[in-house]
């Protein structure tokens, strides 16, 4: 099952500004499509409730007990938000991806609006630093596709994800060093926010038949009163 998609997260997705949401389904479907197929892998997808948090929390170490286990965690994705106000909800104006090689000990930072979110991420990588109790090369990715207005960056960071999870980590010859350069590689916006909303359609169908299929005595059944409690709990003691 989904996290829930309210109305204002399918509106974002069909033409404005991603939510916290909208993008935390998209990891959820690759974490349970993609990434389910590869057991051995140790990568995370961080929400960006979680990176928001992380980004904000004067000691990160408070928040281990909510944060996932990265003892073993080789790969992690962060969606970094611009947002400075803790209190404000879907606050902030942009979008961008902190992509953190722990086994190599360096963080790539795409932006589609370069250098826009450039603070945040430094200051989110300075706090995984603290967590993970060693330095991150910080390297900002110069190469990274940039956007053509002023509300794709949050499919940007869906679509940049979705390739560099499945064309650069999971399917790498582990035995060969691998370029996280994005030089040449086009992002068409319109075709993922399409591609997400026939995602969240199938599911929703896929739901609906689901359902359907389940058994119900208050559903479809001949008999015209509610089902009963079997015999043999008889026999059990009740207590008062």
């Amino acid at each position: 099952m989904y996290g829930v998609m309210t109305k204002l997260d399918v509106d974002s997705i069909k033409n404005d500004w991603l939510t916290d949401n909208a993008i935390a389904f998209w990891e959820e479907y690759l974490e349970r499509e993609e990434l389910n197929q590869f057991p051995a892998a140790q990568i995370i997808l961080l929400r960006p409730s979680m990176s928001f948090m992380l980004m904000n929390t004067p000691n990160p170490l408070t928040l281990k007990e909510v944060l996932p286990d990265f003892t073993r965690t080789t790969h992690m994705f962060l969606p970094v938000n611009d947002n400075r106000d803790v209190e404000a909800a879907e606050g902030g104006s942009h979008w961008s991806l902190l992509l953190v090689s722990v086994i190599d000990g360096v963080a790539f930072h795409y932006d589609s609006l370069q250098p826009s979110n450039d603070m945040e991420a430094r200051k989110t990588s300075k706090k995984l630093e603290v967590l993970l109790g060693k330095k991150l090369r910080f390297i900002h990715m110069d190469d990274a596709p940039q956007q053509e207005n002023g509300s794709d960056c949050g499919v940007f960071v869906c679509l940049l994800t979705k390739h560099l999870l499945l064309k650069r980590l999971l399917r790498a010859d582990a035995n060969k060093k691998i370029s996280m350069s994005m030089k040449e590689q086009y992002v068409n916006a319109q075709d993922g926010r399409k591609t997400m909303l026939n995602l969240i359609e199938s599911k929703r169908k896929e739901g609906e038949r689901r359902r359907s299929r389940s058994v119900s005595p208050f559903r479809s059944s001949k008999s015209k009163t509610p089902p009963r409690i079997g015999e043999e709990n008889e026999s059990l003691k009740s207590s008062w």
